[in-house]
């Protein structure tokens, strides 16, 4: 400011900085001559040297010490010629006559605007600047705006002297207790809990509660009781936030002797699947509910003065959780658009909720396999007064987004599954728990081969079996291993296509193998699982034990089709298609003999088959029947 005010009466500006600042010195139009270092004496000689020795005229001075005396010295050239010092400084004022006796001809003035201009000449002041700004004379110095809750932050930063320009911290327009709350989902479980909490605290008396069904949903007529009785008005909304205009219709109905003063977004829907099996449709049916209503009540409220506005995102958002890829984005879609606002000057929270203890839409349909990882993270049910604090707290405290939860840190870090990076630092074991997942990537193929070596083909069919059901249990939420029968199918168990990747993903890390997705749906039943590890792990050693249990080869592999032959007995009571089998058969048998043509030239399909490695027949059977 001072050196625009300056240049503007036609002053020739010298100026110093720290060195991290000369660039914005030079933005300004400061040459490499005209600035120098505040951080040492150093600009007393350079700035001596190019003024010729003259030196300056007016010192606007907050330097302290010695290097407020290189400035007194500067004044006039040191030669008695004269000039003037202002001080603005406070941590080391001078004695105006001492500095008159040791620097003759210099003035020193102590200024304190408030105090020395008063309130006319400052509005006089003020008047002019403004004249100055308005025809581009003046230009606004850089202003970053933070929110109160970060105060101590932002005192921090401005104690280190690293800004440019002014920190300004952001005092939010408080809810009117006379305005209106609209409440998407205010029907929903935590929808009525947070409205509740808005009227037994009195920050609102009119609350907006939006949902498909209005005030035929279950349980509106009791919390509308409930409101009545803390003496707040509720008003229910029929409205689809999903389709076009119906926000903004929404919006414009509202009554303008209570006019909208906070919006909190708690709809939301659920469609999971892995992946691969996402489509365009439940994608767009997800973000319609929670990103597409988000960012409508943006643009129907961004010009009006909001003391809040809330989006109710997941812990989804930032941890992953496997089949929610849709509805992880979309929750961090809203975790974006809170950051967004908060840029543009407007409120902004997305806070990212873990489980609450009372059942919801979206969390009443969790399976205990769902239960069971959630717990693995280390998340309890939160209460309805509990959450109803945390988001108290989370607006006051100044991110735009925030993870809301109650946590038990020592769960993720005593797990032997990943830990989600953003409760590693939370997590007691925090460097451990980082480190398994590589650790095991790393050695833990080598260290299962270790433990089976030496051990009998039984011996380590039981290991590998112990550790498969260990992994399963914990998956689907057992604390025995002994709920998960080796001989039943894991589907029967309970396991879908997203605890059947999680069982993957812990035995990868537990093993360190490499392991299809679809391992699961490869290898159903937990014994026939431990075998495909024990082939993987300590392949020799299987191999001899194959090899062994069926006497031969050529046993082993006719085991196999007395397996295939008993298999497709018993279907045919079932109804088998006799003929699309029998098809099949022939032309599984036509490429068996041409793949062993050449080491059984002239032998009769038996002979074929006796002489096929017990490897051929099985990936016959694999790749052919599927059995």
């Amino acid at each position: 400011a001072a050196v625009q005010i300056a240049r503007h009466l036609g002053a020739e500006v010298f100026a110093t900085a720290g060195p991290a600042k000369h660039a914005v010195l030079e933005e300004m139009g400061i040459d490499a001559a005209h600035r120098a270092s505040s951080r040492d004496l150093a600009f007393e000689g350079a700035f001596r040297q190019a003024t010729d020795g003259r030196g300056m005229d007016v010192v606007l001075n907050s330097l302290t010490g010695e290097l407020l005396d290189a400035s007194l010295r500067l004044l006039g050239g040191g030669t008695g010629a004269g000039g003037r010092l202002v001080e603005m400084g406070k941590s080391d004022p001078r004695d105006p006559e001492l500095v008159a006796l040791e620097h003759p001809g210099v003035s020193y003035e102590a200024f304190d605007l408030v105090a020395d201009a008063g309130p006319e000449r400052l509005g006089r002041m003020l008047d002019l600047l403004g004249g100055l700004f308005a025809d581009g004379t003046l230009v606004p110095l850089p202003v970053a705006a933070r929110p109160l809750g970060r105060a101590p932050e932002v005192f921090r930063h401005m104690s280190q002297a690293k800004h440019t320009g002014k920190l300004v911290l952001d005092v939010p327009a408080p809810l009117d207790p006379d305005g209106t709350v609209l409440i998407t989902g205010g029907t929903g479980t935590i929808g009525a809990a947070v409205a509740e909490h808005l009227a037994r605290t009195g920050e609102s008396r009119h609350l907006l509660l939006v949902g498909r069904n209005g005030d035929a949903a279950e349980g509106a007529d009791e919390l509308a009781a409930r409101m009545n009785e803390l003496g707040a008005d509720v008003t229910f909304a029929a409205v689809d936030v999903t389709e076009p205009g119906a926000v903004a219709g929404l919006i414009a109905g509202i009554d303008p002797a209570h006019p909208l003063t906070g919006v909190i977004h708690a709809a939301g829907v659920l469609d999971n699947a892995m992946i691969g099996s996402q489509s365009p449709e439940s994608l767009a049916r997800v973000w319609a509910a929670k990103a597409a209503a988000a960012y409508e009540l943006h643009e129907a409220t961004r010009e009006m003065r909001l003391g809040m506005f809330v989006t109710f995102s997941s812990f989804a958002s930032t941890m992953g959780t496997p089949g929610q890829a849709n509805y992880a984005s979309a929750n961090a879609y809203c975790d974006a658009l809170a950051a967004r606002r908060r840029a543009e000057g407007l409120p902004g929270l997305s806070v990212a909720w873990g489980l609450w203890e009372t059942a919801s839409g979206l969390t009443g349909t969790l399976s205990a396999a769902d239960r069971a990882r959630i717990d693995r993270y280390g998340i309890k049910p939160t209460g309805a007064g509990r959450g109803c604090a945390l988001l108290a707290a989370a607006r006051t405290h100044g991110r735009p987004d925030l993870l809301a939860m109650d946590l038990d840190p020592r769960v993720p870090a005593a797990s032997d599954a990943p830990v989600p990076a953003v409760l590693r630092t939370l997590a007691a074991a925090a460097t451990s728990a980082t480190a398994r997942p590589t650790a095991a990537a790393a050695g833990g193929a080598t260290h299962w081969s270790d433990r089976l070596t030496g051990l009998t083909a039984e011996e380590r069919l039981d290991l590998l079996t112990t550790l498969v059901r260990t992994q399963a249990a914990g998956v689907l939420g057992h604390a025995d291993p002994d709920a998960v029968q080796v001989d039943t199918p894991f589907k029967e168990l309970g396991l879908d296509s997203l605890t059947a990747v999680e069982l993957r993903n812990r035995l990868a890390a537990a093993t360190g193998l490499k392991l299809p997705a679809a391992l699961v749906f490869d290898y159903p039943q937990a014994h026939v699982l431990a075998a495909h590890l024990a082939e993987r792990l300590a392949p020799d050693a299987a191999a001899q034990a194959g090899r062994a249990a069926s006497g031969d080869t050529t046993a082993h592999a006719l085991q196999e089709v007395a397996r295939v032959e008993h298999a497709l007995s018993a279907a045919v009571a079932q109804g088998l298609d006799q003929a699309a089998v029998a098809a099949r058969l022939e032309a599984l048998l036509a490429r068996f003999t041409a793949s062993t043509a050449a080491a059984a030239d002239g032998d009769d399909a038996v002979d074929q088959l006796e002489t096929a490695t017990a490897e051929q027949v099985l990936d016959f059977i694999d790749n052919e029947l599927g059995v």
